[in-house]
């Protein structure tokens, strides 16, 4: 007699079956991860919930400094995404790019016959009109907006964006005020998610250390 197959690894199957569909919608999220904070982990979780599969990445943001070069980046955010530990959750670096456009144009190639919604935080929503070739990207995406505490999304700002061409709607998620610049210039240890402490004291990253974890 054949053994009986593992649940979890049946359900597993199913999922990735179900998520690979050509009516599956993909949730894009592209990060920083400078370095990655409870509140990432909150919205990669909370997305897995709204959407079949969600891919995520580092990636440079051309309108702020890094303190961490991106390969270091990539590899706490690869340890997040392992711990949360999702088949329907993957580390995409190949999406990686300094312009959303450039992004988009990856994943449409990657997946062209899935549904694309590209994810930012309403922090973010303000600044996407003065992002390289704004207007074309708007027309070519499913924006999805994630409300951020402390960071109300204004009605005038997804009015611009619809008027630019945007398909946009707002997720019904919630980012927690976690942010990594708070992370680095207090050091709250709250705010880093407990799987990343290994790889930010063995490279002594944002002034984490064995003398002052």
């Amino acid at each position: 007699m054949a053994p009986a197959a593992d649940p979890s690894t049946a359900a597993i199957a199913v999922a990735l079956t179900m998520a690979d569909t050509a009516t599956a919608e993909i949730a894009l999220l592209g990060t920083s991860a400078d370095p990655p904070t409870v509140g990432h982990q909150a919205l990669l979780e909370g997305l897995l919930t709204q959407f079949d599969r969600v891919a995520t990445w580092a990636s440079d943001n051309p309108m702020k400094r890094h303190d961490a070069d991106l390969k270091l980046r990539c590899d706490l955010l690869r340890t997040l995404v392992d711990a949360i530990a999702d088949p329907r959750l993957q580390l995409a670096q190949d999406l990686s790019s300094p312009f959303a456009i450039s992004t988009l144009e990856r994943a449409s190639q990657r997946w062209p016959d899935h549904r694309l919604c590209f994810v930012v935080g309403s922090d973010l929503a303000p600044q996407i009109k003065t992002w390289k070739e704004a207007q074309r990207f708007l027309k070519h995406c499913n924006l999805g907006i994630v409300p951020r505490d402390g960071w109300p999304l204004q009605q005038v700002t997804l009015t611009t964006l619809r008027l630019m061409g945007a398909s946009a709607r707002v997720l019904p998620l919630g980012i927690p005020a976690a942010a990594s610049s708070q992370l680095k210039q207090r050091q709250e240890r709250q705010q880093v998610p407990e799987c990343l402490w290994p790889l930010l004291l063995k490279h002594n990253l944002y002034g984490f250390n064995a003398f002052n974890p």
